[in-house]
């Protein structure tokens, strides 16, 4: 190891606590953040400015530093285009569709359970074990999701609408989870990093076929506030956060890391109650405990590596 990258190591165990909470407080920053996008862009024009923003960034950071990425093959151009797509562009989608309807509380509660839908499909798919751990934990995780659903709303939550909506965050979640899963056998070819950085170029390119006049529109007539929410997403929680998380990944374990991911719905909830004045009911806070709690379960039963 080469003496920059030892003192390198050494800043990053000293700050450790510091680098790896940066990336959790971006991303629950994340949800009120796509709330106030949200007021002026539609969903889509939303995701299409932030998304296009990283990757502007992402191709210069490539530019710059092409040393700390793995060598692109051209048999896997295909395969990171739909990884992308799936994992990244209807994953924005579906959150900032869903995000209309429901308050960002809510959606970072139900985005909480992909590591329960990894499991799910790691035990469908990949044929892994079936523990006690996950016989209980998925079951208490989903029944949260279900409780803090049907109070994320102070209108009817049976309305199609806000169910739409529900449904719209819960497919984000489980594409999340598949992005893992799928990402998986491109991991053994690339580092994760740049599996990310070319998983949003490659899958972005998706996005040019919704292209049209209302972005221009959307765009002109944008406060400084939407301005400002749009670029917060774009650098902050996505390149920023995806950066430092990667960091901390040199140090420690996904398995070791993965635990403060708990925090995010719960500050993502105290700061939607002072932005948005969003009312915290016991029975929300029951669901939401159920979530976490099942998650703390199932993820007791093995360490991950992605």
């Amino acid at each position: 190891m080469s003496p920059s990258k030892d003192i390198q190591k050494s800043f990053t165990k000293k700050y450790f606590y510091f680098i790896i909470m940066l990336p959790i407080i971006f991303w629950a920053f994340a949800f009120p953040f796509i709330k106030i996008g949200l007021e002026e862009l539609s969903p889509i024009n939303l995701t299409i400015m932030r998304l296009f923003t990283v990757c502007a960034i992402f191709l210069l950071i490539i530019i710059t530093i092409p040393k700390k990425f793995s060598p692109l093959q051209k048999k896997d151009i295909l395969p990171l285009f739909f990884l992308g797509f799936l994992g990244v562009v209807v994953y924005h989608l579906g959150l900032n569709y869903g995000e209309l309807y429901i308050s960002p509380s809510t959606a970072s509660l139900i985005i909480a359970t992909i590591p329960i839908f990894t499991v799910i499909f790691a035990t469908l798919i990949l044929k892994e074990k079936i523990t006690n751990k996950i016989v209980i934990g998925i079951p208490l995780s989903l029944s949260g999701v279900v409780i803090i659903s049907l109070t994320g709303t102070s209108g009817n939550p049976f309305e199609i609408t806000y169910l739409s909506a529900a449904a719209a965050v819960l497919v984000a979640a489980l594409v999340g989870a598949g992005y893992t899963i799928v990402g998986k056998k491109l991991l053994q070819r690339y580092s994760a990093l740049s599996l990310t950085v070319y998983a949003f170029l490659f899958g972005c390119l998706g996005l040019l076929p919704f292209l049209s006049s209302s972005l221009v529109a959307e765009a002109v007539s944008m406060t400084w506030r939407g301005w400002g929410a749009v670029l917060f997403l774009a650098i902050l929680p996505t390149v920023v956060g995806y950066i430092l998380w990667y960091v901390a990944l040199e140090i420690r374990t996904a398995s070791e890391i993965s635990l403060f991911l708990y925090f995010i719905p719960v500050l993502s909830t105290i700061i939607s109650y002072f932005l948005f004045q969003e009312p915290i009911t016991w029975l929300f806070v029951f669901g939401g405990a159920l979530v976490i709690g099942g998650l703390i379960i199932v993820n007791m039963h093995k360490s991950t590596t992605i």
